[in-house]
């Protein structure tokens, strides 16, 4: 409200902004009355206006209500008129649809009737086509009873019917009869120059087709059980039916498949008569091998019974290529092609290049496959000839496996005596020829083994390869130079090492290496071609740590040497007369000794092992110097004040060799943790000559400053070295034990405040 008045003020001021301006009030009044005069009139014109609306409407929405009435009146009326036109519609139909339900009667009739006749006529003629054996024309009268009496099957009570369909069941059997009676001159010497009786055999067939199909079954188990009747009587306990002449059982069943052929060209090729002919020979074939096997005495030597499972595994392989099924073969020539490499463990180019033509061959073929052989590809699914008859060789193979793994063993033996124990030449990776020749030799007799069997024989090889590995892994750590334990107090012992030495050692590290990845990709081609029930039982691992463990001991073993290297030196170092040197002046001889060795030795050891490993090396050399130089000070006689600042100086130099040993090996950079680590073991020998070197009163406050972990006696063997009497010596480690008391007191003091805190 105050705001209004004030814009109401605003409004004024602006209008008359001087006194002399309201002069102009009297004809602004007259003018705002005017305009309020027409407000006015404005608003009694709209007022009465919309009164006349407002009756105006109400006499529209009576008019609408009033058609709406009207309008559902007429729809009442036309709804009224449409019933009785259906019930009209229905009365004048009734008549008609009786007519049409009669007339689809009369049809059905007179075709059941038309039908009857014509299978009536049919049965008859099938019945004398039977008895004069007339097979082609009784194939297609057979197709149309079946066909026709179909027809008939709602109404197989009524009497008539059920006549007709046991007439033609007599028909069908005398049919079989028949046929089979036929069918009993088929293997005679001179059937196929009959050609007539040829003739009439193949229309038998059409016959058999047209009948049941357990007759076709029959028919067909008929023929191959007579023909394998004679192979029975041959094989089954003569001379023949030895387990070195498996092959004649084979060369009779592809004989009697070639001399058959024509014969059995009357069969069509859907019944596939000598694919069953072959199942049924593998099974009889398998149950008389399976005997022979289990009841030979003496059993069978390992060559006769690889003879005999070769000679199977290739009959198999041939009756797969024939009835179709050739996928598990490609599948197996993959595998063999993905071997892993004996030199690096990974796929040849010509092995990719093979993998892939036969890949586009197989696309190639595909295309060119017709209907039959799609057909016969899905019968021969159902049953594979793989397997049938050389699963049964699978019991009895234990003795290949230790035939192989006696030549595996020889082998191993013969290369570590022909081992040179030196790279091979020509290469760079200063592998022992060995070590590739023992993956080979396991290559070759896994590739002998996949192509027999893939199964628990092959599983039972896996485990004898697992042992050469682990032979192998023995007798590289044999070859090793063995120590002197005992010779230096303290440490593993002492072991010499020549420079060949040096050399066979980074060799076996590097060969160690090869064999731990090698023997990972062949586990995992082992896994690829071994049935899928073993294949989650292969693991190398075992092997892979058994040549980890060479690595580790070969590497010691370096390690040692070096350091049996480093003994004379340090014998020198004790031996100086450190109490009568008269000056400080260039390093000793004895450092001088040892960065001649550091200098000859690591480069070769850098050159031959892997960054990785000479990394190792480098970390042990110093873990294991150091403390046996530190303690090599306590071995020394009496140190004069000059003696410890000279033997100061050393040390400096020797820290300094270590620290440049990543650089003799050829490293342009040395490890952080590697320099951190080298300056916190030799600073022990730095406090250690620091600690001589400083005043008898001050000498126990600096052996607590600088060697805060020190021990009592390590004090009394600074003192010692430092020439003083035992009677003298005695207040200083008082001191020394005092100090040590007052500082674990106020250490405990100080945990105790925090503690309250």
């Amino acid at each position: 409200m105050a705001r209004t008045s004030a814009s109401t003020l605003e409004f004024i001021n602006e209008i008359f902004p001087t006194e002399a301006s309201l002069v102009a009030v009297d004809p602004l009044l007259g003018k705002l009355r005017i305009k309020i005069r027409h407000v006015d009139a404005e608003i009694l014109s709209a007022v009465r206006l919309q009164s006349t609306s407002g009756s105006k409407a109400k006499e529209d929405l009576a008019a609408a209500m009033g058609a709406i009435q009207e309008l559902t009146h007429k729809i009442s009326e036309m709804k009224e008129k449409a019933e009785q036109s259906e019930v009209m519609v229905q009365e004048i139909c009734r008549d008609i649809r009786k007519l049409d339900f009669a007339k689809k009667h009369i049809t059905t009739t007179i075709t059941a009737l038309h039908r009857l006749a014509m299978l009536v006529s049919a049965v008859e003629q099938l019945q004398a086509m039977a008895a004069k054996r007339q097979y082609k024309e009784a194939a297609g009268q057979l197709e149309a009873v079946n066909q026709l009496i179909g027809h008939f099957e709602a109404y197989r009570d009524v009497p008539k019917i059920s006549e007709l369909r046991e007439k033609f069941k007599g028909i069908k059997d005398m049919l079989k009869s028949h046929v089979f009676s036929d069918f009993a001159s088929l293997g005679t010497a001179d059937l196929h120059e009959d050609g007539q009786q040829m003739q009439q055999l193949a229309d038998a067939c059409l016959v058999v087709d047209a009948l049941d199909p357990s007759a076709k079954e029959e028919l067909i188990r008929n023929v191959c059980s007579k023909e394998l009747t004679a192979y029975q009587q041959i094989f089954q306990g003569t001379e023949v039916a030895r387990l070195d002449k498996a092959e004649r059982r084979y060369a009779w069943i592809k004989r009697q498949l070639r001399s058959n052929e024509e014969v059995w060209s009357i069969f069509p090729p859907s019944w596939r008569v000598a694919h069953t002919l072959c199942m049924q020979f593998c099974k009889v074939t398998r149950a008389q091998l399976m005997e022979i096997l289990d009841t030979a005495q003496p059993k069978p030597e390992v060559g006769t019974l690889l003879q005999a499972l070769q000679r199977t595994l290739e009959f198999e392989e041939e009756l797969a290529e024939r009835f179709g099924g050739t996928e598990g073969k490609k599948q197996e020539e993959e595998s063999d092609d993905e071997g892993f490499d004996a030199k690096d463990g990974e796929l040849t180019a010509s092995a990719i290049r093979k993998k892939y033509k036969k890949q586009l061959k197989l696309e190639a073929d595909g295309e060119k496959k017709t209907n039959q052989d799609a057909a016969n590809e899905r019968a021969a699914a159902a049953f594979s000839f793989r397997g049938t008859i050389s699963s049964c060789f699978e019991p009895h193979m234990s003795i290949y496996v230790e035939l192989e793994e006696k030549n595996l063993m020889e082998a191993l033996d013969k290369l570590i005596q022909e081992e040179s124990w030196e790279s091979e030449e020509g290469t760079q990776t200063h592998i022992l020829s060995s070590g590739t020749q023992v993956f080979l030799i396991i290559k070759r007799s896994l590739k002998r083994c996949s192509a027999l069997t893939r199964n628990q024989t092959l599983f039972n090889l896996y485990k004898v390869f697992q042992r050469v590995l682990r032979a192998y892994a023995g007798k590289l750590v044999t070859r090793l130079p063995r120590g002197q334990p005992g010779l230096v107090t303290g440490t593993e012992g002492q072991v010499k090492v020549s420079d060949k030495d040096e050399r066979v050692i980074c060799y076996i590290v590097n060969t160690a290496e090869y064999c731990h990845e090698t023997a990972a990709n062949m586990g995992e081609n082992i896994a690829k071609l071994i049935d899928s029930r073993f294949s989650e039982s292969i693991d190398m691992s075992e092997e892979q740590d058994e040549f980890s463990g060479v690595i580790t001991k070969a590497l010691t073993t370096l390690v040692l040497g070096l350091e049996t290297r480093f003994e004379n030196e340090l014998a020198n170092m004790a031996r100086l007369p450190w109490a009568t040197l008269e000056g400080v002046g260039d390093q000793s001889d004895y450092v001088n000794g040892m960065s001649a060795i550091l200098s000859s030795s690591v480069p070769v050891i850098a050159g031959l092992l892997s960054p990785l490993y000479f990394q190792y090396f480098m970390d042990k050399l110093a873990a294991s110097f150091a403390p046996r130089f530190h303690n090599n000070i306590f071995k020394c006689k009496r140190i004069s004040e000059t003696g410890a600042q000279q033997m100061l100086l050393d040390t400096h130099a020797v820290k300094t060799l270590l620290l440049e040993v990543p650089s003799l090996g050829g490293q342009t950079s040395t490890p952080a943790s590697y320099t951190k680590y080298v300056a916190r073991e030799m600073s022990k020998a730095e406090h250690l000559l620091k600690v001589m070197l400083s005043p008898m009163e001050a000498i126990a406050d600096t052996y607590r400053a600088l060697l805060p972990d020190g021990s009592g006696a390590d004090f009394q063997r600074i003192l010692d070295l430092k020439g003083v009497k035992r009677s003298d010596s005695q207040p200083l480690l008082d001191r020394f034990v005092n100090r040590s008391v007052e500082g674990l007191s106020s250490l405990q003091i100080g945990g105790s405040q925090n503690s309250t805190k």
